[in-house]
């Protein structure tokens, strides 16, 4: 045994020695023994406990190992906690043997690599699991799964196995799976208790559903801001898989859901992809109806938004679907359901094997379809792209830096762009005004033509409006890339002639790039527009290096500055010597900055650098309220912008002890979406204050901000119900249908649509901005402008929507109505952001306006 364990981990160090480690080949040893069903190896029957993620992959290995001419591991990256992300490939010997030609030959399929493409060759099936890392049953199901795809003596299986090549993913959130995993195998009753009320029924916060930031990992496939997206997806796009069917589990009252999908689907969506949904339907319906098992199919879950397992595969030529298990983390291993009945984990594992396997089954059987469909998908997009608009353009005059983000984001997703190459005039839509217009194109403009393989893909991303055919959808309605970036972009119905090479101009030019003169500049100036200069400005405070900022627009040696520049003066900084002008530049360089080199402190206009109008900027001490009370996600968002986003130090204190927190230890709180009630008391509350009074900043995000609205020194208000409506009360509104309760619901939501809020880019809060900034909307911000001592830094005026389902009910709330400002309190402020800036951490438009809040406001 000893022997085995040291030749395993020798393989495994040449491995890592020989292999980059996202794409390491997993260590993998010869096998001792037959192969061995879960049972056998884990000691216990898959169903009666919550198996660990090391103890899954100890599993996965094992069959590999067993099935080395059917099977391949890849360790292909690894998760924030430094837990691995595996793939399984399965295929039969002679397509294992061919695999790179069959990667290959499908992207050729696609038009995504050079060459003819054989038509005749396996479809590819990618199965996820575990998205949801409460969510467990998948990742248990899967070990039944493979060694099914393993075991010789299972004809069938090898009969399927013979059109396609199987690509599983056992866990996709290893982090979720695992803190939720321990924590049931911790608190369960010996024989589990099925009663609802039982502690084993009641996972703490933050639950095990995200990932190591909170992060909802199935609303990350298009947008990709976590590690084990961008690690994952990097894959994908290498594969373009004909299927992808995405594991779940939901609310556990709830009998198994399958495709169809539920309307609104999305317009883009092909005949075929459509057609697929009842095919795959009808395979998944039999096996239920055989063994009289419950589900439901058409409802609630739909293929609208790009951004799921089964939506963004979609918009890439795959056959997307979402099977959900009733289940999920109040479940556990036994629980009785409100009708009495016990749902066990036993059974949740037999249904999603049945489904895994009706997959792999419906997907050999028409196998020579996907493959036909895959690639008309892709030759139609190539060459007679969907919709009105045949180009997207960025204007080269936006600002570089969210430019830089935008190609690195178009980059991961294999969409390809260029820059025009001459001047011209056409009509289309603009993005800023809301309408359509005569558009002028410059040389450097960014253009993202449709006629590309991706162009699917890229009408859903930068569509100004998606067709929405039922506002019964499952999350946002709007999403614009251009939105998303506020970049200056419009939408045209005809081509636009562009090259692959990117002008000096559209590039990001690093300081050692500029032109220096030979002796010591009088001071550095950065002008403030995007999260990179955010980092910059955060990377030299953590080195020492004193920073300054303009309150008023300037103009010195022929540069126009704007307020919120950055000015790095030689004074307040002789300590570093030497030094001083190294840190500068590398730091620039590194976050991809511009500086520019003075010599005088004079000014021609506006205030000269020794102005009062130029203030010093403190570094600030930052902390963040986190635990019970507090949103998890909301707070995930904050935490994740501090650490991988600005590498910026920040202290998380939780909501258990914040009550014996010395808040003079920090200079700025952040307060996340959550319900503030149970956590800050009238104490708490008035110790806070006073910390705000004695120079502090308190930001408070979405429902901190609810939270505060109409407490004693608080000026947030919310406007009263006869300010929100111009009708008279209707005698009749309580006469409703009871069959039509949703949809009424809906119309007094904002489902995720985009507004421009009007900004005061004067104050701080709003530096680096124009006069407005695109907002995503999920709540209704009904609140008034606020009076005298406070700064409506940023508000809705008339005709403020511009992408998105808004009800009717929500929209007069959605006029004169305060977004985000300030507030003196004594010697501090209180920051308002009632619309979160942050959200999901693609909203990339929002980071500068939170940035500005924690290092511009109030110092």
């Amino acid at each position: 045994m000893l022997n085995s364990r040291l030749r395993a981990a020798w393989l495994w160090l040449l491995c890592l020695l020989a292999v980059p480690q996202v794409f390491a080949q997993a260590p993998t040893a010869a096998p001792d023994g037959p192969l061995l069903t879960p049972r056998q190896f884990l000691g216990y029957e898959l169903g009666t406990r919550f198996t660990p993620h090391a103890e899954l992959l100890r599993y996965v290995e094992h069959v590999v190992q067993h099935s080395p001419t059917q099977m391949k591991l890849q360790r292909y990256g690894q998760t924030y906690e430094n837990r691995p992300l595996e793939l399984v490939y399965v295929a039969t010997p002679s397509n294992l043997s061919n695999l790179e030609d069959i990667r290959r030959n499908n992207l050729r399929l696609a038009g995504l690599e050079s060459g003819t493409a054989a038509t005749q060759q396996p479809a590819v099936v990618w199965l996820s699991y575990n998205v949801h890392g409460n969510e467990a049953v998948s990742s248990e199901a899967v070990m039944q799964v493979l060694y099914d795809l393993a075991n010789p003596q299972n004809q069938q299986m090898q009969q399927w196995l013979q059109n396609l090549v199987v690509i599983v993913d056992p866990c996709v959130n290893p982090d979720g799976r695992d803190r939720y995993a321990q924590w049931y195998n911790r608190v369960a009753n010996q024989r589990p208790n099925s009663s609802a009320l039982s502690w084993e029924h009641h996972e703490p916060w933050p639950g095990g559903r995200y990932n190591h930031y909170y992060f909802d990992l199935n609303r990350d496939w298009a947008w990709q801001t976590q590690q084990e997206s961008r690690q994952r997806i990097a894959v994908y796009n290498q594969w373009l898989p004909q299927v992808h069917a995405d594991f779940h589990e939901m609310g556990p009252n709830n009998p198994y859901y399958f495709s169809p999908a539920a309307k609104p689907f999305h317009a883009d969506l092909t005949d075929w992809q459509r057609q697929f949904q009842n095919i795959i339907g009808d395979y998944n319906r039999k096996v239920f109806d055989k063994n009289n098992w419950l589900y439901f199919t058409r409802e609630t879950y739909d293929l609208f938004a790009p951004f799921y397992g089964d939506t963004w595969p979609s918009f890439n030529g795959a056959i997307g679907m979402t099977y959900e298990q009733g289940g999920g983390g109040p479940a556990g291993i036994s629980y009785t359901k409100a009708d009495g009945d016990t749902l066990t984990l036993t059974q949740r594992i037999a249904h999603h094997h049945a489904t895994s396997l009706a997959t792999i089954q419906a997907a050999a059987d028409r196998h020579d379809d996907l493959i036909r469909e895959f690639q008309k998908f892709y030759t139609n997009a190539r060459t007679k792209p969907r919709g009105d608009y045949k180009s997207f353009v960025v204007a080269a005059s936006s600002d570089p830096g969210q430019v830089r983000a935008l190609t690195q984001y178009l980059d991961r997703q294999q969409i390809r762009y260029g820059f025009a190459s001459k001047r011209g005039r056409q009509q289309g839509y603009n993005y800023a005004t809301g309408k359509t217009e005569s558009v002028q194109i410059e040389p450097q403009d960014l253009v993202i033509s449709m006629y590309q393989p991706k162009s699917t893909l890229v009408k859903v991303l930068f569509e100004p409006q998606a067709d929405l055919e039922d506002s019964l959808t499952y999350d946002l309605t709007a999403w614009s890339l251009p939105y998303a970036f506020g970049l200056k972009s419009y939408a045209l119905k005809g081509r636009v002639d562009a090259n692959n090479s990117a002008p000096k101009s559209a590039m990001v030019v690093s300081s050692s790039q500029a032109t220096t003169p030979a002796q010591a500049p009088y001071a550095y100036l950065a002008r403030w527009n995007s999260l990179q200069d955010v980092q910059f400005l955060g990377r030299l405070q953590q080195q020492g290096v004193k920073v300054r900022v303009a309150d008023e627009p300037f103009e010195t040696e022929g540069q126009k500055y704007q307020r919120g520049t950055l000015i790095i003066p030689r004074t307040g900084n002789e300590r570093l010597g030497a030094r001083f002008d190294q840190l500068v530049r590398a730091q620039a360089d590194s976050a991809g900055v511009l500086v520019q080199v003075v010599q005088s402190g004079l000014s021609t206009s506006g205030g000269d650098l020794g102005s009062r109008s130029v203030r010093p900027l403190k570094q600030p001490k930052v902390a963040i309220l986190a635990g019970p009370g507090v949103d998890a996600t909301a707070f995930g968002e904050v935490w994740h912008f501090f650490e991988q986003q600005i590498n910026y130090p920040v202290s998380v204190l939780g909501t258990d002890y914040f009550s014996s927190v010395p808040l003079g230890e920090f200079e700025v709180l952040i307060l996340p979406d959550g319900r503030y009630d149970n956590v800050l008391t009238e104490r708490g509350l008035e110790n806070v204050k006073t910390w705000v009074r004695g120079g502090g900043r308190l930001i408070a995000l979405e429902g901190a901000s609810r939270f505060l609205a109409g407490k004693k020194d608080f000026l947030l208000k919310t406007k009263s119900a006869d300010t929100t409506s111009s009708r008279k009360p209707n005698p009749y509104a309580a006469l409703r249908r009871y069959a039509d309760a949703e949809r009424e619901q809906i119309g007094e939501q904002v489902q995720g649509s985009v507004y421009r809020v009007q900004l005061d880019n004067t104050h701080p809060l709003a530096f680096g901005y124009g006069s407005t900034y695109y907002a995503l909307l999920r709540d209704t911000p009904n609140y008034r402008f606020m009076p005298q001592g406070g700064w409506n830094v940023g508000v809705l005026k008339k005709n403020a929507y511009a992408a998105g389902f808004t009800g009717r009910k929500a929209q007069p709330a959605l006029t004169d109505s305060f977004v985000l400002g300030t507030q003196d309190l004594g010697r501090g402020q209180v920051i308002y952001l009632v619309d979160n800036p942050l959200f999901r951490a693609f909203w990339q438009g929002g980071k500068l306006l939170f940035g500005n809040a924690v290092f511009m406001v109030g110092q």
